[in-house]
């Protein structure tokens, strides 16, 4: 499985200061088809299932290499919990 690589910008857009953030991340997952199954299979509304997907593909890498840190530690197991069973309902939704 190849590395992909993701640029993400922010922009305010409805402010009198103009402020942006950029960073570069790479990821094992192709974001772009995670958030297209989310689309189909999560429920959610498009924009929600992109917001989601876009959050869960940057927190969780995070975590998994900062498992051990405070922040992370009590809510690991129930970070666990929710991708399984997201996971499996985007899945049976995409099967049917």
């Amino acid at each position: 499985m190849s590395i992909k690589h993701y640029r993400i910008t922010i922009e305010t857009v409805d402010s009198e200061t103009q402020r942006q953030m950029q960073f570069d991340f790479q990821d094992r997952e192709d974001v772009f088809k995670v958030v297209e199954n989310l689309q189909q299979g999560s429920g959610l509304a498009s924009l929600h299932a992109m917001r989601v997907g876009l959050a869960l593909r940057l927190l969780g890498p995070v975590m998994m290499e900062q498992r051990k840190h405070p922040l992370f530690a009590e809510f690991m197991p129930h970070f666990k919990t929710f991708m399984q069973q997201l996971k499996t309902t985007v899945k049976q939704a995409i099967k049917s």
